[in-house]
């Protein structure tokens, strides 16, 4: 009895977290104009959201942007790792509490005072794209950091310090040695900012120039607006990005458990 009603309550939460995300996957395979009419089966959500200029520049610009944020964000978070980890204990402590504040810290303040910092102190103009990058930037290294220092604590530094002793350089022992080891959290750092890139919406509204939206702020934006069609295909780009994070979990699971099996 016990049992069945550990696993009865976990289904319970499993449902209570999945149920908004599958019904608006539903409805975006009809012609509802609003969620709770159904009506018969269609896909024009999905040819307007892939046939709409302004959708279609909107998603486009989105992708790009979380790619260049995500390359940055783990080139300088994995760089930390490594630099405070080889630091000394008092350094790597000021380092890591420093990393911890924009984690903690919400992404309202990130973003205004990002937007201060650029316009008021370097003048640097907010139609640029540049506090946009720096503000999102700030906000994915420190998730990039905590998703590479685990793998630096489990690493054998005998390598690093052999790959010394047979000519290396620093640099090329880390290179070489460490980067290989850390795939897999800079991989897990790198898809981590994408996400949360994606998923911003305070940093981008504060930072972003005029003309630019991207998936968050459009949204938005458009559920203030009158625009259906519009609307409903936003639940399309919904369901796909949904289905693409399944995707990546569900394969990503896989492979892990056939490595696990080999091993």
């Amino acid at each position: 009895m016990n049992k069945v009603l550990r696993n009865g309550w976990i289904w319970l939460v499993l449902l209570f977290l999945y149920a908004p995300i599958l019904i608006l996957a539903f409805y975006s395979f009809t012609s509802a104009t609003m969620i709770g009419t159904v009506r018969e089966f269609s896909v024009d959500n999905y040819v307007t959201l892939f046939t709409t200029p302004e959708l279609v520049e909107m998603i486009i610009g989105t992708l790009l942007l979380a790619l260049g944020v995500a390359f940055l964000s783990t080139v300088l978070g994995t760089m930390g790792a490594i630099g405070s980890y080889y630091s000394h204990k008092k350094v790597r402590g000021a380092i890591e509490l420093s990393n911890q504040i924009p984690v903690v810290n919400a992404d309202v303040v990130t973003g205004f005072s990002v937007c201060i910092l650029m316009i008021a102190f370097f003048h640097i103009r907010k139609d640029t794209f540049i506090p946009l990058v720096i503000g999102q930037t700030t906000l994915c290294v420190p998730f990039v950091y905590l998703s590479v220092m685990p793998r630096l604590k489990k690493m054998d530094h005998s390598l690093y310090e052999a790959a010394l002793d047979l000519g290396c350089t620093p640099a090329m022992a880390i290179w070489r040695v460490t980067i290989p080891h850390l795939i897999p959290g800079i991989t897990s750092g790198f898809m981590t900012a994408i996400t949360l890139s994606l998923d911003d919406y305070f940093i981008a509204t504060y930072t972003k120039p005029a003309t630019f939206n991207t998936i968050s702020t459009y949204v938005v934006n458009a559920t203030r607006g009158s625009q259906t069609q519009i609307k409903t295909a936003l639940w399309a780009l919904s369901t796909i990005i949904f289905l693409v994070v399944v995707a990546y979990v569900g394969g990503k699971n896989l492979i892990g458990a056939k490595k696990s099996k080999k091993a």
